[in-house]
């Protein structure tokens, strides 16, 4: 029961950062539609909702990372990466000597 628990909680982690970014896509998309749509009426002058657009913006690019991270993450751990994402190893500095 505890590990369908520990479960649940790990898809609803990953559902509420791609819920923000999908509505972040639909701001972005629906201002550029708005935008446009407004060059065909004769009676309104086109402005653009710049900060609607930049808060889609922002969740889009914040759900999206979030979702990246966490799939690099689990491909780290698993090696499923290329040579170019895996971790660096680091390197072992030579011990230092005590000179009194």
């Amino acid at each position: 029961m505890k590990l369908i628990i520990s479960r649940f909680i790990a898809i609803i982690i990953l559902v509420i950062p791609g819920l923000l970014a999908m509505k972040g896509f639909l701001m972005m998309k629906d201002d550029l539609f708005n935008y446009l749509s407004m060059h065909g009426d004769d009676n309104v002058t086109p402005v653009f909702a710049w900060l609607h657009f930049g808060g889609g913006l922002l969740l889009f690019a914040a759900g999206m990372s979030f979702l990246g991270g966490w799939i690099l993450t689990r491909d780290r751990k698993k090696n499923y990466v290329g040579p170019r994402f895996r971790e660096r190893q680091k390197a072992e500095q030579p011990a230092a000597k005590n000179t009194l």
